[in-house]
Formats: C-alpha cells, structure tokens, sequence
C-alpha cells in the first residue's frame, strides 16, 4: 500500500517537477527585468554579476555600500574581463584566464548568470554588454543584463538591499569552449577592407573620432577603417530612463544597415562596440554579427593599416540633402 501511495504521488507530482526543470534550464534572455530577478532571488542556478567600476563612478567601496542580496561584485575594468597584450588594451582574456575569473565568481555549466551594470548610462550599459559577449564567446550562452541595473534595482526595491561583504561563493565548475562566430580579429578586418563591400563595418564611436578630429588616447593616430559606417553606440540608449530604448525604436535606428552584409562591429577598445554588437545581436535577432575586441587602438597599432580621415561619403550625401531640402 505504501509503494502503491508512494508512486501515486510521485506520478501526480511528475508534472510538476517537468515544469519547474524546463523553467529553471530554459534559454535566457538577453534583457531581464527587476520584477523577474525579484522572482529568482532564491534561484541557486542564478549567478549575479555587479560590474560597477570606474567608468559609472562605482568601486568595490560602492558595492559595500549596497547591492542586490546575493550579488557578488566584480570590477569590469580591474578583474581581468578585458585584458592588454603587446601594448593593445581591451582584449579578450585567454580561455584559460576567463574560466579561471568566471568559477571564481561561483559560475558553473548550468548557471544563469545575470549582469548588473549601474544603470547609470550608455558606457556603462556597455561594461556589461561586453562581459556577455564574451561569455557568449566562451561558450556559455546562459546570461542575461540586467535592464536598467542596479539603479532600476534600488529604485523598485528600496528595502531589498544588502550591504557589507558576501560571502564568498563556492567554486563553480564553468569550462570555456571559444565559438569564434561572434569573434573577428585584426587578420579578419584586414581581409574586409581588401575586399571592399564584404561586411559593414560598423564604427560605435564619436563624430569626431570618426572623422579623425579626436582619438582615444591608446590610438596611435585618429581615424577610421576605411568603409566603415558611423552609429555612435549611445543612438540605442535611452538617456532618460537609462534603459535601451524599444525594439521598435531599435529597428528604426539601425534599420538602415545592409540586411545582406555581416556585420563587424568595432569602436576604440571594442567596448562601445558592444552595445551595437547587443543590439543587432541578441535584441534585433542578426546572425552575423561579430566584435572586433581590439578595434582602434589595435588596429592603429599596425602603422601599415590603413586609415581615413575627414567626412565620409555618406557624411557628405547627408550634408548634400539636408542643404537641398532646408
């Protein structure tokens, strides 16, 4: 009789259990939102990353201060997300140092990791935007930001903060697996702009930086990749809710990109270049999108990479029109 009310209750809670597996495995998405996190605070697959660092005014000092309950913080621009090599800042980690930052963080196979920029404006939405990247780039394609960070966060949930040191988590077992499609190094950009109309070239940065007019300091010199298109990464964001702006307002803003060509998406350090890499990527659904980590300051780095300056063409067909049509 015990066997017989033993598997009742087992059958009857079958389904049940199949439900709750295929939530707590089910793909992530690319943006959650507080109420969502809010919901999975008790998740033990869930991994919460607080990448606040110098670029959005935060420090481990700040995280100290108050931060999302289990949250564990990890400087973007101190902790080895990006790493130099050969006097080139910004580039993407080895396998192994990645694997190493990200079990250190609590991260294993099966864990949903979610970002959680500041919130604080477009730069910063990029700090995590590239961590995604390149969590996607190793392999692990369970991850997702956090849509507006912890500045959505704190202002939702005013009472549910923590303060003081974590602690620590336990080791997580993650191993990286590199899946070069989303990847494109300086070899591959140099085969683009020699072949002339193979891929957009897609440049997140300034107006004056693209024409040359301004550099970041790494840069040997100012300019651009011959071809290249300029979408200055912060055209996506939101300024006043610190939050992308809509798919739809997305698709109209990027909607002019050549739906035929893949698209190399580059800036300075390929951090800017990541939130267009997000957007076409993961929010607007293109397959054939890749980040150039090193971007400019690679690129110039090579005095025998070519290099324009001044209006680009298109810069100059829009000057034309808006004079006609004033």
């Amino acid at each position: 009789m015990k066997r017989l009310i033993h598997r009742a209750m087992v059958l009857a809670l079958t389904p049940l259990l199949l439900l709750v597996t295929a939530m707590s495995t089910a793909k992530a998405t690319p943006l959650v939102d507080v109420d969502w996190l809010a919901g999975n605070l008790g998740n033990d697959e869930v991994v919460l990353i607080d990448l606040r660092n110098k670029i959005d005014g935060g420090s481990y000092e700040t995280y100290l201060e108050g931060h999302i309950p289990s949250a564990i913080h990890s400087d973007y621009l101190k902790d080895g997300w990006r790493v130099g090599r050969d006097d080139v800042v910004g580039l993407l980690p080895e396998a192994g140092q990645f694997e190493a930052l990200a079990r250190r963080l609590g991260v294993s196979a099966g864990s949903h990791v979610v970002l959680v920029p500041a919130g604080v404006g477009s730069t910063d939405f990029g700090s995590a935007a590239r961590v995604y990247w390149t969590f996607k780039v190793f392999g692990h394609d369970n991850v997702s930001i956090l849509d507006g960070g912890f500045a959505a966060w704190k202002a939702a949930f005013p009472d549910q903060l923590e303060s003081g040191a974590p602690v620590a988590p336990a080791p997580g077992n993650f191993t990286a697996s590199f899946q070069p499609q989303g990847y494109v190094s300086t070899e591959d950009v140099k085969k683009i702009v020699a072949a002339k109309d193979g891929a957009t070239l897609l440049d997140g940065r300034t107006k004056e930086q693209f024409r040359g007019d301004a550099k970041h300091p790494k840069a040997a010199v100012g300019g651009r990749i011959p071809g290249a298109t300029l979408l200055f990464q912060e055209q996506a964001y939101n300024t006043g809710t610190d939050r992308l702006k809509s798919v739809p307002e997305l698709q109209g803003i990027y909607g002019e990109i050549d739906d035929e060509l893949p698209i190399v998406s580059y800036c300075n350090t390929g951090h800017w270049a990541a939130t267009n890499w997000f957007v076409l990527s993961e929010v607007l659904g293109r397959e054939d999108v890749r980040l150039y980590d090193g971007s400019m300051v690679e690129w110039t780095a090579d005095g025998s990479n070519p290099l324009l300056t001044g209006e680009s063409n298109m810069d100059r067909l829009r000057s034309f029109l808006k004079g006609v049509f004033s």
